[in-house]
């Protein structure tokens, strides 16, 4: 009743002039990418949306300029270079919860998804899969769907099920999935996540990103009990503490008992983690990262990185001065839920300095940098050199605490700072 098309069969639907959504992170269509790209001589003005993808981001580069124009809502490492010095790509920022808004209300309007499932099952129920975040939200208001159902996707549970007649057209591939695995930690990021964990209670809910700092701070919590989880993204730092039971989300007040996250990016043994395992909820991003569920968690600990952090608290985590580096993402969302949940700790947490050994924490931001995260939100700031809380601090008081957790190289250059612009009296505070 249903049957496949080739790649080049199914994009014939991307007409000149349309907005084309890419499905996010491991989930990327790279079939259909590659075979959308292939048409650029016969293709104008196509706009590309997507967050983060993994895989090659091959409309981007300049000479079909005239045929593709990305306009990012998060940018990754393949699409990076081209945001910061192409005039055919440029970057939204948004927080991750509000993607959805902009497709459901027509303030993008999507003409085409390209996504990846699962084979459907004897009911014709394909899954999401490792991916469900703003992409729920792409299919339920793009004009056409076309998929490639690959048997490599896990089937999960939660928002991300789409029957096959929702399909405009579908390719079937046996591709390997995108895999992001666990780097090595370096002293530096052993202390960051060991001081994190001394933060984290148990029977606290965790949101992390995925990364080095994370993944040391769930190394630290094997001795925690009853940790949850309630995430935009999840990787491959979690399935040791749910095999050792240090998380099994009982006192977890949304969906107990239950990993909930928005998408998932690691190792295969994670994807296979997931396959089939009603554990894992996978929940649409604007469900996942909305404050009012996340503060519903008790003690809710996020756990956030930062590019550079002012003196004052003020935190830029998407740019390198005026050069778009990332994005926006759900920091704010989670910096906002954690603060609101009963006995929650909002953290941002960052090497002190560079590997070139400059100074992440600075009397000003860069010029042109973005603020994701305010200094009225800011709650806990961790480095290797220790903890410190700005919560209802006054400025004097969060500069002293600030320059007390940077390198102690960079100490007394930003000691004559913080004197020069803020005139410091703390023999007063």
């Amino acid at each position: 009743m249903y049957t496949s098309v080739s790649p080049e069969k199914a994009v014939e639907i991307i007409k000149s002039g349309d907005r084309v959504y890419i499905h996010t992170a491991a989930a990327a269509p790279q079939t259909l990418i590659d075979a959308m790209t292939k048409r650029h001589e016969e293709l104008r003005d196509v706009e590309i949306v997507h967050l983060h993808i993994e895989g090659k981001a091959p409309y981007t580069d300049l000479k079909y300029e005239k045929s593709f124009r990305l306009n990012s809502l998060f940018v990754g490492p393949n699409v990076r270079k081209q945001t910061q010095e192409q005039g055919n790509t440029s970057y939204v920022p948004i927080f991750l919860s509000e993607v959805p808004l902009l497709f459901r209300r027509r303030i993008m309007k999507l003409d085409v998804a390209l996504i990846t499932v699962s084979p459907p099952d004897k009911h014709g129920f394909c899954s999401l899969g490792v991916s469900v975040e703003a992409t729920r939200a792409a299919i339920d208001s793009a004009e056409h769907v076309i998929a490639q159902i690959n048997r490599n996707m896990p089937r999960s549970m939660g928002d991300g099920l789409i029957h096959i007649s929702e399909l405009d057209a579908f390719v079937e591939v046996d591709d390997e999935l995108a895999k992001k695995e666990q780097i090595p930690l370096s002293d530096r990021v052993l202390k960051i996540g060991k001081y994190i964990s001394q933060l984290i209670e148990d029977g606290s809910t965790l949101q992390m990103g995925i990364g080095a700092i994370p993944d040391a701070a769930l190394k630290e919590l094997h001795h925690h009990k009853n940790l949850g989880i309630h995430s935009e993204m999840i990787s491959d730092g979690v399935l040791d503490l749910i095999e050792s039971g240090a998380i099994n989300g009982v006192d977890k007040v949304s969906h107990p008992g239950k990993v909930v996250a928005g998408f998932a990016l690691g190792s295969q043994r994670l994807y296979d983690y997931i396959d089939d395992n009603p554990l894992f909820y996978m929940a649409a991003i604007e469900w996942v990262n909305d404050v009012v569920h996340i503060r519903a968690n008790p003690k809710v600990v996020a756990i956030n990185s930062a590019i550079e952090v002012d003196i004052t608290g003020q935190v830029c985590s998407d740019t390198i001065g005026s050069k778009v580096y990332s994005g926006v993402g759900g920091q704010m969302d989670y910096i906002r839920g954690a603060a609101l949940s009963e006995g929650g700790k909002p953290i941002i947490a960052l090497p002190s300095q560079t590997n070139k050994g400059i100074s992440r924490i600075v009397p000003f931001l860069k010029q042109g940098a973005g603020v994701v995260t305010t200094r009225a939100h800011v709650h806990y700031l961790v480095t290797e050199w220790g903890v410190a809380n700005l919560f209802g601090k006054n400025i004097h008081q969060r500069i002293k605490a600030m320059i007390g957790i940077a390198h102690p190289d960079h100490r007394e250059w930003l000691w004559n700072e913080a004197q020069r612009m803020y005139h410091i009296n703390l023999s007063v505070f």
